[in-house]
C-alpha cells in the first residue's frame, strides 16, 4: 500500500474539514494498515462514540480505492491517540471474561453484536492465544446482529434447546459503535 498517498489523501481531507493535526503515521501491521494521527484535540477527530473517525476512516478507503483503481476497499485502520487500540483491547478483555463463563458453566455465549473488523479481532485473538485454545470462536445473526458464539471445542453437538437468542444489551457496555 502506497503510504505516501495516504498521508497525503488524509492530510488534504481533514484541513479540508478543518481538522487540525501534527503529525500522520502508516504502519504495515499483518494483514491491515494501521494509520495513526496525532493531534492536539483528538476528541474532535474520534467525534461521538467514534462516528468521525469511522467516517474519516470510510472517506480514507474510499479515496485510496479510487486513486489506486483497487477492486475492493483497503482494509485500513484509522487511529488516534490509540482510541481504536483501546477499542481493539477492551473486545479481547470482553472474550477472556466470557471465556472464563464459558469454561465453568459448559455453555455457549454471545456477545453482544459488533462489526465485522471487531468480530475479527475476537476469532484471532482466541485462535491466536494459548490460554484460550480450548475454546472456538463462530459468527451467527444477520447484518447489525451479527455476534462472536464462543463455545468448547469439545462440545460439538448443540441440541435445538440451546440454541441463543441475539444478545440485546442496552446501557453502556463500552461497544456501542465499534465500526471499522
Amino acid at each position: 500500500m502506497d503510504h505516501s498517498l495516504i498521508e497525503t489523501a488524509l492530510g488534504e481531507l481533514m484541513k479540508h474539514l478543518d481538522l487540525s493535526f501534527e503529525k500522520i503515521q502508516v504502519t504495515e501491521e499483518g494483514e491491515f494498515t494501521r494509520v495513526d494521527i496525532t493531534a492536539s484535540d483528538a476528541s474532535r477527530i474520534i467525534g461521538w462514540h467514534g462516528e468521525t473517525l469511522n467516517s474519516l476512516q470510510h472517506l480514507l478507503k474510499a479515496i485510496v480505492r479510487a486513486k489506486e483503481n483497487l477492486d475492493r476497499s483497503p482494509f485500513l485502520v484509522l487511529d488516534i491517540d490509540g482510541y481504536r487500540r483501546m477499542q481493539e483491547d477492551k473486545v479481547r478483555r470482553l472474550a477472556e471474561q466470557k471465556a472464563d463463563f464459558v469454561r465453568r458453566t459448559g455453555s455457549r455465549v454471545a456477545l453482544a453484536p459488533m462489526s465485522p473488523y471487531f468480530r475479527r479481532i475476537v476469532h484471532l485473538h482466541v485462535a491466536n492465544t494459548p490460554s484460550l485454545q480450548d475454546l472456538t470462536t463462530e459468527s451467527t445473526g444477520e447484518g447489525d446482529y451479527r455476534q462472536v458464539v464462543l463455545r468448547l471445542k469439545a462440545k460439538s453437538v448443540v441440541k435445538d434447546a440451546e440454541e441463543l437468542s441475539p444478545v440485546m444489551e442496552t446501557g453502556e457496555s463500552g461497544l456501542e459503535n465499534l465500526d471499522i
